[in-house]
C-alpha cells in the first residue's frame, strides 16, 4: 500500500509490505499531484531492473533507490545489513507496487 502524507505544506509517500514495513520512502513534492504523479511513476517502472540503483553506504549498509525514466530519485530505502535484504527489498517493490491502492493518511 502507499500511503500519502502531508507535512507543512508539502507530501510525500511510503510504499508498504503486507506486514506493515516501509519498502520505499519518497522526497518531498510541493504538490499532492506531484506526489501521485510519483506514485504511478514507482507503479509503472518498478519491474524495470535498469530504474533501481543499488548503493552501498560509508558504513557498509546497503541501500537502494528507484529512479524515474529521466533519471530522477522518487524513492529510497531503508539501509539493510546485508546486499541480500538490499536484493530482497527491490523484489518486494517490484511484487508490492504495481498494483498497491493509495491511503491517505492523516
Amino acid at each position: 500500500m502507499f500511503e500519502l502524507k502531508k507535512s507543512g505544506d508539502k507530501y510525500h509517500f511510503v510504499l508498504k509490505a503486507g506486514n506493515g514495513q516501509v519498502i520505499l520512502s519518497s522526497q518531498m513534492y510541493a504538490s499532492k499531484s506531484s506526489a501521485m504523479n510519483g506514485i504511478e511513476s514507482v507503479q509503472k517502472n518498478c519491474g524495470d531492473d535498469n530504474c533501481y540503483e543499488r548503493k552501498t553506504a560509508k558504513n557498509g549498509k546497503f541501500h537502494f533507490n528507484v529512479k524515474s525514466t529521466n533519471g530522477q530519485i522518487i524513492g529510497s530505502s531503508q539501509m539493510y545489513a546485508a546486499e541480500s535484504g538490499m536484493n530482497n527489498g527491490i523484489e518486494s517493490v517490484k511484487k508490492n507496487a504495481p498494483g498497491a491502492k493509495v491511503k491517505e493518511a492523516e
